[in-house]
């Protein structure tokens, strides 16, 4: 017999069938009429399948009556209408083979009451909990919608390399590859010898793929890259981590406002993907977690974007009369705070700030005629803030060089960047999504740590 999932054994049009089941008991209770009933999970769903375990069965003694939290084990049976309200069907077991024991005084989130900080402590089992359960299929699922988004655009997936030797962001805070010894590195002239090492130069883990996908994009018209990004900031905050999963595409012959349609649509895209794929998952957030979570995603969904500027954007902040803990002047980086107020006291909406100081950026946005600003443009959602980063990029080879030089950096590191400006250059644009920014935005958790699988901070890098 194939094994079925317990989503499958959940749905009506398997009653009267024969299935075979595997997963971890959540729940066991003995009935006076000489059976058991069992909650049954494997984590195609968030619901369980409640299993019936008759005292006929030949194990029901020995073992079926022991089963607890966390066991693993196998059920055979017939799908049955469920006479119990809240449940399409119910398993009558025709057999039960138990895997793995599970002793529930030992079993450390069957603790109840149970903290997220705590649950990072046991990261291997957290995925057991409804929380990590509901997490890990929305991530899922925001992964694959991302994937399908793109390919419907006609994007090209690129595989960014890790390892690299130029920083995007130009912050310096970059996690080192090398295969020197620590202890006995090569010297020159009292300075260690990075040409000696693997690739003859100092390398690092990127901070970002953007780059590399401006590379494609600027021969094939449409790229994006979806991987791992690292920066190593010494930050315990509850939004950053070491560690992150980013998507970037870059597009030839697009200006900033079709950066800003193609980001809208991107958006509204992931969250039609989570309530029409997730429903149960997202039902849970919505109780558990944040209990406006829906009514804001169902409102995002429903408005257009609004477009405004930077400048624009200070004047609103200046006249709101509200004492900010960050005092507000034009030229000052928007903390969360300023971005908050905009989307969910002023605007009461979704915001696409653009046109931000030349000072605030990195060098490779586009500097506007004013020669003050940048064609830069970040996505502001309520309850988050800033949740996409981009630009219209520098295609203009003499103001790219300048920029380089006025943000400390040497043309020649970037010499194939440049390339790209010198030989059949083009507007191109392109942003920044971080997936974990996404998730909090999509469950309203609270701490970027809770929405990826294994965490990695500073000084924690356990599971």
């Amino acid at each position: 017999m194939d094994r079925t999932t317990v989503a499958d054994a959940r749905r009506e049009e398997s009653i009267g069938k024969q299935v075979r089941l595997q997963g971890w008991v959540r729940t066991r209770r003995d009935s006076k009429g000489g059976f058991s009933f069992i909650e049954l999970n494997d984590g195609s769903s968030f619901g369980n399948v409640q299993i019936v375990a008759e005292g006929a069965l030949p194990n029901y003694e020995s073992e079926i009556k022991k089963l607890h939290v966390g066991c693993s084990v196998t059920i055979e049976g017939e799908v049955l209408k469920s006479p119990a309200k809240g449940q399409a069907t119910e398993v009558k077991a025709s057999n039960v083979i138990v895997h793995g024991w599970c002793d529930p005084d030992a079993y450390p989130i069957q603790k109840k009451g149970a903290t997220f900080e705590f649950l990072r402590t046991v990261g291997h089992l957290r995925p057991r909990t409804n929380t990590f359960g509901a997490m890990a299929r929305l991530r899922n699922q925001v992964s694959y919608s991302i994937h399908q988004f793109f390919q419907e655009q006609g994007f090209l997936y690129v595989h960014a390399p890790i390892i690299g030797a130029s920083d995007c962001e130009g912050a310096g805070e970059l996690f080192r590859v090398t295969t020197l010894d620590p202890a006995k590195p090569p010297l020159l002239d009292g300075k260690i010898d990075y040409t000696q090492d693997f690739f003859g130069k100092p390398t690092f883990l990127t901070v970002s793929g953007q780059l590399q996908a401006e590379i494609f994009a600027c021969g094939l018209g449409k790229a994006y890259t979806f991987g791992p990004t690292f920066r190593a900031e010494n930050s315990n905050t509850s939004r950053h981590l070491a560690e992150f999963w980013m998507i970037e595409p870059e597009m030839a012959f697009h200006d900033l406002y079709d950066n800003m349609t193609l980001a809208e649509a991107f958006i509204k895209r992931i969250i039609t993907d989570a309530l029409a794929k997730c429903p149960e998952d997202m039902q849970f957030f919505q109780e558990r977690i944040d209990k406006e979570i829906l009514t804001r995603l169902e409102g995002i969904l429903k408005t257009p974007f609004l477009r405004v500027t930077y400048t624009d954007a200070i004047d609103i902040l200046l006249k709101s009369g509200k004492a900010f803990e960050y005092p507000v002047k034009w030229g000052i980086d928007l903390q969360s705070e300023h971005e908050r107020f905009l989307t969910e006291e002023h605007f009461k909406n979704t915001v696409i700030l653009h046109d931000y100081p030349r000072t605030l950026k990195p060098f490779y946005m586009r500097v506007n005629d004013d020669g003050t600003t940048v064609r830069a443009m970040d996505v502001l959602v309520p309850g988050v803030g800033e949740i996409i980063g981009g630009s219209q990029r520098e295609e203009r080879l003499d103001v790219l060089e300048e920029r380089m030089r006025e943000t400390g950096l040497d043309p020649a590191a970037y010499w194939w960047y440049l390339d790209l400006r010198k030989y059949g250059t083009v507007p191109h644009s392109g942003f920044g999504l971080g997936l974990e920014r996404v998730l909090l935005f999509l469950t309203g958790m609270g701490n970027i740590r809770d929405v990826i699988p294994c965490p990695r901070t500073p000084k924690s890098a356990e599971f």
